[in-house]
């Protein structure tokens, strides 16, 4: 089984509000993240909050996604992964798409592309690329799982990631926007203005 977990714990400081309330085509970010993930055919999905997570509950749909609190999400975004894998962990769970809430335009085929490559290379990380450039989401997989959780809360998953580059599959995808990382408001302008 492959689940996937969305971290939307930040303060969002830089976009001066939270991230996964901001409206993005008759929805939000987080809701058009959960709406893509179904789609995409991946029907259990964590999410974590943290700053403001009571106002994010109660303004945002959130379906049947679980959801998990992180107090100690001033720490970092590491915290908020390992608290998401530590709900998520099932002896089914072969791999997690992880998926961040500042990327809300990525399409359904994507994430197929990036599970499909995952089932079928079975590589400890699974990065989509286009024109050459690394985006997100990204998928891990459960190999990675104890060096994620063993992690210091001021150390990057991407030391891991790039500790099994040799191993990492990267997929080309025809989808801009695994790389359109809406963190401020001109970012976000240039997105609902449909602008690159």
């Amino acid at each position: 089984m492959i689940s996937a977990l969305v971290l939307a714990a930040g303060e969002s400081s830089r976009m001066g509000t939270d991230k996964a309330r901001l409206g993005y085509n008759n929805s939000t970010f987080l809701e058009t993240i959960l709406s893509t993930l179904a789609v995409a055919g991946i029907e259990r999905v964590a999410v974590v909050l943290g700053h403001h997570a009571e106002q994010i509950r109660q303004s945002v749909k959130l379906g049947g996604a679980e959801v998990v609190i992180n107090p100690d999400y001033r720490l970092g975004q590491t915290s908020s992964l390992q608290m998401g894998l530590k709900a998520l962990e099932s002896p089914e769970l072969e791999a997690i798409v992880l998926c961040l809430v500042d990327h809300p335009a990525v399409a359904a085929p994507t994430l197929r592309q990036l599970v499909d490559a995952f089932r079928e290379s079975r590589a400890p990380v699974v990065i989509p690329t286009h024109e050459g450039r690394r985006g997100h989401p990204v998928v891990i997989g459960r190999q990675l799982f104890d060096e994620l959780k063993s992690l210091g809360p001021a150390v990057g998953a991407n030391t891991i990631v790039r500790k099994h580059g040799e191993a990492t599959r990267f997929v080309a995808v025809n989808d801009p926007s695994i790389l359109r990382d809406i963190d401020d408001p001109d970012s976000y302008r240039r997105l609902i203005n449909g602008q690159p």
